[in-house]
């Protein structure tokens, strides 16, 4: 999956958005906040990583070293995955 042409993330006052533009921001009008860990899945997503490429970057960042934290990690980006699918933010 990958996220659609047309939405791009800013930093705006300290906080990343995502907004669309050229066709993208005729059908989508608004902007999504994102925290680091989600601005990492996105801009993930739009190079083309895979979920597990994803994952796998997120455990390095914040040092997760269980096994509990490697599934909580993957269950939050599955979901955000999820989420962003269901928005209609991605394409395969």
């Amino acid at each position: 999956m990958k996220v659609k042409e047309g939405f791009v993330t800013r930093k705006v006052a300290g906080k990343y958005v995502v907004v669309a533009t050229g066709q993208a921001s005729r059908e989508f009008h608004g902007m999504v906040k994102l925290n680091e860990t989600g601005k990492i899945v996105w801009e993930g997503l739009s190079a083309g990583k895979s979920e597990e490429e994803l994952v796998s970057a997120l455990v390095e960042k914040y040092g997760a070293e269980s096994q509990e934290d490697r599934a909580a990690i993957a269950a939050d980006v599955s979901a955000m995955i999820q989420e962003m699918a269901d928005a209609g933010f991605l394409v395969e």
